[in-house]
């Protein structure tokens, strides 16, 4: 691996821990002002310092986070879409490796749509990013999106997908947890994070979540709804933080979310 290339996945990725928390942030690229995030900078200002990095769009990157003061930066590449278009897999790049260059990103994000009308074109989309990453050193995260069709979060898809991004040279896959997920860790020979998804009931439901996916294998999670809708939205990356690095139980991670949303 090249030197830039490590150099930037060990800002992502913990050296000391091998793992990772990522705030995502790039829901308003085709979901618009999502609630909570209307205002992105008033909502995830408290949170960077927690965050091993973020992940957002350039335009929110530009107008939200201040240059000076900001985690690694996972730059969302891929677009095109919106949640009120025809097919949600019509997704394809939409800025230049240059671009993140300029905007000094350690990875850029592209998603891939499988069993989807544009299957195809995503899947070519992600081999060419990644040959024009490669000449960087820039990582790039595959995205297994599943569109509107949730249904498709089991096992067998999961590990297709992500087999299938790594294959086409990923550095980094990005999926969701499902049962038996450790074997969708097993065909992936890179690292998979792991998505928090539409907001769950609970907060208890999430810190369940990333305990199961960083203990069948996941070296971390990139967590967005469940992180900053949470009314307690402080306490509760902080207790993720503390599953993910600190090999928190659940029991102790709820504990330590109890005990800060008090202060």
């Amino acid at each position: 691996m090249d030197w830039g290339m490590e150099n930037r996945i060990a800002k992502l990725i913990s050296p000391k821990t091998g793992h990772a928390v990522w705030l995502a942030m790039d829901h308003g690229y085709f979901l618009g002002p999502v609630s909570k995030l209307e205002k992105p900078a008033e909502t995830v200002r408290p949170l960077l310092p927690y965050a091993d990095a973020i992940m957002l769009t350039r335009g929110i990157l530009r107008n939200c986070i201040d240059a000076k003061n900001s985690p690694p930066v996972i730059l969302r590449v891929s677009g095109g879409n919106s949640i009120i278009g025809d097919d949600l897999s019509n997704e394809t790049l939409t800025t230049c490796i240059e671009e993140a260059v300029r905007l000094n990103v350690s990875a850029v994000a592209f998603s891939i749509y499988l069993a989807a009308k544009y299957e195809h074109q995503t899947l070519v989309g992600l081999s060419r990013l990644v040959n024009q990453a490669q000449e960087y050193g820039i990582p790039v995260l595959a995205v297994t999106a599943v569109g509107k069709e949730l249904g498709k979060r089991e096992a067998r898809f999961l590990s297709l997908a992500c087999r299938i991004a790594a294959e086409l040279g990923a550095q980094v896959i990005k999926t969701y947890y499902c049962e038996e997920f450790e074997k969708v860790v097993e065909c992936s020979p890179v690292p998979l994070v792991i998505a928090g998804g539409p907001k769950l009931r609970t907060e208890l439901d999430a810190l369940q979540l990333a305990y199961a996916a960083i203990k069948q294998g996941a070296v971390g999670v990139d967590m967005g709804r469940n992180i900053w809708q949470s009314p307690n939205s402080l306490a509760m990356i902080q207790a993720i933080r503390s599953i993910v690095h600190n090999n928190a139980t659940v029991e102790e991670a709820e504990e330590l979310f109890n005990n800060l949303k008090k202060k």
